[in-house]
């Protein structure tokens, strides 16, 4: 192991916790990274975070990976000339912290205070080049007002508005659950029964963007992984709504939404959502008790445990049937809870031969099967499907084929169509009978945009006597959160504030009409859509941002954070921004141009024979490999998410205590690509420990004079220069370490000279990766401001030339010599000198030679 800092070393060694702490306060007291209110003349820079939750057990290893790949890059683009805005904030509003006071009674401002200040403690132990006079807290009435304010100019628009809507309730706790604190219908705290109930909710009508969100993706420099997932969250999709008409005496019909109304001769049963309004209607005396027992058990699961969740299909006959509208066929009504009321018209023809849920519900139940796509044989073959098969109704077919069977005697013939085809036709006959239109559909629904929580926003509302809604004065805002001692659930449903007696009665000052605060608060989600705008002018009281400076710095260059925010973060956050564009009030469409998700860091684990998981408490590392402390047996390891059950979770504290701060950041980026999933090893980070301390001496031991260098050292660090500017600028900053390393096994050694262009091209490259030893070597090379602003170099293309090259001399496709040519030679010169190089005459040993095959800059390959 390498010496700790702190014990007696020479000058020459690399005391990372001196040169830390030393670098740490200059930084803090010379304000090094306070980014102007404008960018100026210079070109401007905007690289996000995403900010982090305050959680109470502080960072491991894998947060700060995101935050040194963004700090790498600021670093080098402030080398680069650009004005940089890099800041950093908290979204503090949240479930755990209200959960802890209902627990304790301590006030959620108190644990989150606590909370904040270890993450910004951990934080500025790693030495990022934060602006911190921006800091940001989405809990602070300051910053909330303006969250406040946005909620009015939504409701302004006509985008916010009041609904029933079913949420999940646990009777045992008094409370309304969110959707992750409910596992398999109990929820997660007492594992008690819960059931679905509606609530007055406030929705924001995210619907209306729909297809603003969808196309504007096109224009973003994200993966294509993440647009999709947003697209595939919005669902657009194109198709007819239907009418069929029910086959009762009271008469009615059901209109159900399709993507393929041309499948309708396949149509042999209909499901409704259990919530639909026409299910009590129809049911049957039959069916009717059986029908209401499982609308209550649909009740009582969320609408991911009723479709991506479900493992099996349920569902009940009605008793009542519809006429299809293509052949007249009576079929029977369904309901089935893989059906959402929420989705189309909350009811679907079923074509169990050609869609697999389908197939899958006919097959349970007994329901008749109408094949009406042949499918193309090359197609079914490729995919093991037997045609046969598929046409006798014994298996699914959702690829392509040929309509079959889809004609009637009222003018629709569709046998033999492609799909395109078929779909128009089957639309323009519904259409022009009057029992079905095109429709576009999205699967995107409105924004529920309430908490029955304590620890959020409040809502600026006032709900008042007669009915009306009246929204704060701006004047009014902030309305904060009232004080209260107690924050248990009020056991009715009713929200924490409801308890807030003196709160809540309001009288309107203008009038003297008298009505109640909204009790319900925003979701977290709510400071998390605006807070990159707040960053550009965070102190401002008279407006959310002024506008020259956001326009002067949005967009967004570079957003960087985690994947499980891809969708609904993005998605909601970009819906505001749409809002806010189309009030005039920001000067872009989009806020974040280029995305960026940073691979999970897995901690190391154990399991033993039996697949049991051990926590790494109970591991020894012995030479054979790892073993149970208490049993000795021994034990498999492989990565796994961390987490404090498996003992697995590295706290930067102790990497930086150990190794230092720089070499933390080093071995992050080392481990490989940033977007890719990589296992944390402890024992890893001695390696970059060590190229450190090697890059301490290079610049402190050994000699550094004004000396020019040598040609191979030119090439060399002028190769280096551009293999690390285009990798950063690329984010390939493993890569960009590697060629530091390679760098440094050419410069180093014990008494070589160091030509100073080399030293200071060097320490200005590391410096973004490691920047506080690069302070202290550009310090020591004399310099007496800091490397912060130093220029960046840059690299002469004359010197990546090379003069000769080695190229391999080969025989029938035998390697025979290597020879130096010039670098530039083209095949009549290599074949000259290859045929001149002696070693090669002696392999030929006089045989004619019938080819020769040269590839410049590689080899030349004769053929005797």
């Amino acid at each position: 192991m390498h010496q700790k800092a702190g014990k007696h070393m020479r000058s020459s060694d690399y005391n990372f916790a001196e040169i830390e702490k030393k670098w740490q306060a200059r930084w803090a007291r010379d304000k090094t990274f306070k980014t102007p209110d404008l960018p100026g003349d210079k070109p401007k820079c905007y690289v996000l975070d995403m900010f982090p939750y305050p959680s109470g057990a502080g960072l491991h290893v894998g947060h700060p990976e995101g935050y040194t790949a963004t700090d790498i890059y600021c670093r080098f683009k402030r080398q680069r000339g650009f004005a940089v805005l890099h800041p950093m904030g908290w979204d503090a509003f949240g479930l755990p912290a209200e959960q802890y006071a209902v627990d304790t009674g301590t006030h959620p401002s108190i644990t989150t205070a606590k909370n904040i200040a270890t993450f910004k403690r951990q934080i500025q132990a790693l030495g990022f080049s934060y602006d911190w006079d921006r800091e940001i807290n989405t809990t602070d009435p300051g910053y909330y007002k303006w969250t406040q304010w946005i909620f009015k100019q939504l409701h302004k628009k006509g985008l916010a508005y009041v609904a029933e809507v079913a949420v999940n309730w646990c009777p045992a706790l008094g409370t309304v659950l969110a959707n992750e604190e409910v596992i398999n219908g109990r929820s997660e705290r007492g594992d008690h029964p819960v059931e679905r109930r509606p609530m007055r909710q406030w929705m924001l009508r995210i619907t209306e963007y729909a297809e603003r969100l969808l196309a504007d993706l096109d224009g973003l420099d994200w993966s294509e992984g993440i647009k999709e997932m947003q697209r595939n969250w919005i669902g657009k999709s194109t198709g007819a709504e239907v009418v069929f008409r029910l086959d009762r005496p009271e008469g009615g019909d059901v209109t159900v939404y399709t993507t393929r109304p041309d499948t309708l001769f396949g149509a042999t049963y209909m499901v409704l959502a259990p919530e639909h309004p026409l299910v009590e209607a129809i049911a049957t005396p039959a069916q009717r008790e059986a029908v209401a027992e499982y609308r209550r058990q649909a009740g009582l699961k969320s609408d991911m445990d009723r479709t991506e969740l479900a493992t099996e299909k349920t569902g009940v006959f009605t008793g009542c049937f519809a006429v299809n509208p293509v052949n007249g066929a009576k079929i029977p009504v369904w309901i089935a809870d893989y059906v959402l009321a929420t989705y189309g018209t909350g009811a679907i023809m079923a074509v169990p031969a050609h869609d697999t849920r389908d197939f899958e519900f006919a097959k349970q139940f007994g329901l008749p099967i109408q094949c009406i796509i042949e499918p193309d044989p090359a197609e079914a073959a490729a995919a093991g499907v037997d045609p046969a098969a598929v046409l006798a109704g014994e298996a699914c077919w959702t690829g392509a084929g040929r309509m079959i069977r889809s004609a009637n005697a009222d003018g629709l013939d569709m046998d033999g169509m492609e799909v395109a085809r078929s779909k128009q036709a089957a639309t323009d006959w519904l259409a022009a009978r009057g029992i079905g239109r095109a429709k576009t559909q999205y699967k995107l629904r409105d924004w529920l945009f309430s908490r029955q929580r304590y620890w959020g926003e409040p809502f600026p509302v006032v709900n008042m006597d007669d009915g009306s809604t009246l929204l704060l004065d701006d004047g009014d805002l902030p309305l904060t959160l009232p004080e209260l001692d107690d924050f248990k659930p009020t056991g009715t449903g009713e929200p924490p504030l409801a308890k807030a007696k003196s709160w809540l009665r309001y009288t309107d000052p203008k009038t003297g009409r008298q009505g109640w605060r909204e009790t319900n608060t925003m979701p977290q989600w709510a400071g998390s859509c605006w807070y990159y705008l707040r960053y550009i002018d965070p102190r401002n009281d008279q407006a959310f941002v002024d506008p020259a400076k956001e326009k002067a710095w949005m967009p967004v260059d570079l957003y960087v954070g985690g994947a499980e925010h891809a969708v609904l973060h993005l998605l909601y956050a970009r819906f505001w921004h749409k809002v806010l564009f189309d009030l005039g009030l920001v000067s872009t469409k989009e806020p974040f141009q280029k995305l960026v998700n940073q691979g999970m860091i897995l901690g190391l684990s154990y399991k033993d024979s039996r697949g049991a998981l051990v926590a790494t408490d109970k591991v020894d590392l012995t030479a054979d490999g790892p073993v149970h402390k208490e049993t000795g047996e021994k034990l498999v390891e492989f990565a796994a998410k961390m987490s404090k059950s498996l003992k697995n979770v590295v706290n930067p504290d102790d990497v930086i205590g150990e190794y230092g701060a720089d070499s933390m950041r080093l071995y992050e980026m080392f481990m490989g690509p940033l977007d890719a999933v990589k296992p944390w090893n402890t024992q890893g980070v001695e390696g970059v420990y060590r190229f450190l301390r090697r890059s301490f001496r290079l610049v402190v031991d050994q000699p550094v004079e004004d000396v020019p260098m040598s040609v191979e050292q030119s090439r060399l660090c002028h190769a280096t220069i551009k293999k690390v500017t285009e990798d950063i600028e690329t984010l390939n900053l493993n890569t960009a370490i590697s060629q530091l390393m390679i760098f440094l096994n050419g410069f180093a050694g014990e008494g070589k000279v160091l030509p100073r262009e080399a030293a200071e091209a060097y320490v200005v490259m590391l410096s973004p990766f490691a920047p506080h030893l690069g302070e202290e070597l550009w310090e020591r090379l004399g310099h007496a401001d800091g490397i912060a602003y130093a220029p960046w170099p840059a690299w002469d293309e004359r010197f990546l030339k090379l003069d000769e090259i080695e190229i391999v001399l080969q025989l029938c496709g035998k390697i025979k010599a290597r020879m130096k040519m010039p670098a530039d030679a083209d095949d009549a010169a290599m074949q000259a000198l290859a045929l001149a190089n002696p070693d090669l005459q002696a392999a030929i040993a006089g045989r004619p030679v019938r080819k020769v095959i040269c590839v410049r800059g590689r080899l030349v390959n004769v053929v005797a």
